[in-house]
Order: structure tokens, then sequence, then C-alpha cells
């Protein structure tokens, strides 16, 4: 189990935020992600594999003024 903004999920063993992002409906590029204090690049998004009891914060980013 991880817990995405403050909620619990259940997820299959060996998913990776990229998948996670995909199952969420988070397409966008434009998306900061903070796993466990830390924030993980756009580029590590496909290779960052989640672990039972992470913790994550996702944030869409939107443009205007």
């Amino acid at each position: 189990m991880v817990h995405v903004n403050g909620e619990a999920m259940e997820l299959s063993a060996g998913v990776t935020l990229c998948q996670l992002l995909r199952q969420l409906e988070i397409t966008t590029r434009h998306v900061a992600v903070e796993l466990n204090l830390e924030i993980v690049p756009f580029e590590r998004h496909s290779e960052c594999i989640l672990a039972d009891g992470d913790k994550l914060e996702v944030v869409t980013l939107v443009g205007g003024g």
C-alpha cells in the first residue's frame, strides 16, 4: 500500500511511478511528484518502482495569469 496525497492505495508489486500516474489519469508532463520527501524528476518516472509504505505528493502544474 502507498499513500498518494494522503489517501491509501493498493498497488501491484513492481508498479512504476509512470504507471501509477497513468492509472490516476495524469497524462501531462507538467506534474511535480515528491516521493518520500524527495522530488522525482520527470525523466525518472518510468524507472522509479514504488514500494509498500511509500508516500507520494502529486501536484499538476497549471499555467495562467
